[in-house]
């Protein structure tokens, strides 16, 4: 039996080899949940705008808010959490989710579904950044990377699935009963994880202990150290310089866990600052559009709102797609899947801002603009696992504060230039934006390589 094994099994954590597909599948579905619930608001903007009286840039504002708490969210969750058992907060962050979205879905003002959305911004930066990195826990080494897309093709589909089946709920039955549903699936979801996630003890903070709960040498070094090098195979290639093997500092000191730690990652570590500025571009660039996909399609393209629901669904279905597209290319070589993805997402969104005036041109640029966005999370999430493969679990609280901020300041701003301009400059504004991550990328990729 292997140092991991019997580490994880007087932990309490379960063996890798055995039980990994349920879990995968129940954080996966945790993950969407929590994404759909923050992105619900996009495919109800309108009728939730008129029912509580404010201007649909105010009403943008239910995107916005939860996005900041959850960027403040993320790294906090991490550093506090320590040594507590991943599964137990796990669920406690999907029932304060559910109870977020259905006071939502009882309010009456503005105001009081901004204040549920503060408790759901916790929720979403908590859950994401805690299970970003639990992959290579639940299943066996060679399976680690297809299991990484299971889990971030949830953060896909929330907003490629999750927010078309929000819309169809809400042109059906209101937008009030879209947010009830999802408090539901909240509920289901912490079901899920409760049965289904085996105990996954956190990083103990006490010095000698490392972030797997595996007790360390006298020098510091966490045991397993050679194992997990060879888990992270081609990863480690793309470790920048001055960083140690063991993910700590060149003198084998293990990498600091509270804020400090969370603070100094970037600093000594080039291509997660690389890796925030893209997620930042790509994030933002994307949201300052999507925030108002529905009056794009439905004020600019003059595309009927009764066939909105069913292309914002084939929209969902190329996203997936898109997210399995990228995934095999991503675990090899993140920097090329990431210029990829920023290229085609920065071509679509120029192309819709020029083109998209028409029904037919504007329902082929929404499918296109799936397939490219689809893929920009595994994207990410590859680029930071490589970029700090012993520090995976700070590197995702890093990359999910980044990535919720940008989905607020997307929504902000395309709020201000939705109220000042015409609509179809927020198009533009997002197609400079995720134009600008691509030499990043390319150039990234090539320093890398060198």
């Amino acid at each position: 039996m292997s140092d991991v094994q019997l580490e994880n099994r007087r932990s309490g954590t379960r063996d890798p080899a055995r039980g990994g597909r349920p879990a995968v599948a129940a954080v996966t579905l945790g993950i969407f949940t929590v994404m759909t619930a923050e992105l619900l608001p996009v495919g109800l903007l309108t009728p939730a705008a008129a029912d509580l009286a404010v201007s649909e840039g105010s009403a943008a504002l239910t995107v916005t808010v939860p996005g900041l708490v959850a960027a403040l969210a993320a790294p906090l969750v991490t550093a506090r959490a320590a040594g507590a058992d991943r599964r137990t907060l796990l669920v406690g962050l999907l029932l304060l989710a559910a109870a977020a979205n259905l006071v939502s879905a009882l309010a009456g003002h503005l105001a009081t579904v901004l204040a549920a959305r503060v408790l759901l911004g916790i929720a979403i930066g908590g859950f994401w950044a805690l299970a970003g990195g639990l992959a290579p826990r639940l299943v066996p080494t060679t399976a680690v990377g297809r299991a990484t897309a299971v889990v971030f093709g949830g953060v896909s589909a929330a907003s490629v699935l999750g927010v078309p089946a929000g819309t169809l709920l809400t042109e059906r039955a209101g937008w009030r009963w879209a947010f009830a549903a999802t408090g539901l699936l909240a509920l289901l979801a912490a079901a899920a994880l409760r049965a289904l996630l085996p105990r996954l003890p956190g990083a103990a903070t006490a010095a000698g202990t490392g972030p797997d709960g595996e007790r360390a040498a006298g020098t510091g070094r966490r045991r397993g150290t050679a194992a997990a090098g060879r888990r992270r195979g081609t990863a480690a290639a793309a470790r920048p310089e001055g960083e140690a093997a063991d993910g700590g500092t060149p003198g084998g000191q293990a990498p600091r866990r509270g804020p400090t730690g969370l603070l100094s990652l970037p600093r000594r570590n080039r291509r997660v600052r690389t890796g925030l500025l893209l997620t930042l571009a790509l994030v933002t660039g994307h949201f300052l559009a999507y925030s108002f996909v529905r009056p794009l399609l439905t004020d600019r393209s003059g595309i009927p709102g009764s066939l909105l629901g069913l292309l914002l669904l084939g929209y969902g279905v190329a996203g997936v797609a898109g997210n399995f597209l990228v995934g095999p290319r991503a675990a090899r070589t993140p920097a090329r899947a990431l210029a990829t993805v920023a290229g085609a997402l920065g071509a679509v969104l120029l192309a819709a801002f020029l083109l998209g005036d028409g029904a037919a041109a504007g329902a082929v640029l929404l499918l296109l603009w799936g397939l490219a966005y689809g893929g920009v999370s595994i994207a990410l999430q590859s680029w930071f696992m490589a970029a700090a493969p012993d520090e995976v679990e700070t590197a995702t609280g890093l990359n999910v504060s980044v990535f919720c901020l940008a989905i607020a300041l997307g929504a902000l701003l395309g709020g201000l230039l939705a109220d000042a301009y015409p609509l179809g400059t927020v198009l533009l504004a997002g197609a400079v934006l995720t134009l600008a991550a691509l030499p990043v990328a390319v150039l990234s990729g090539r320093n890398a390589t060198s």
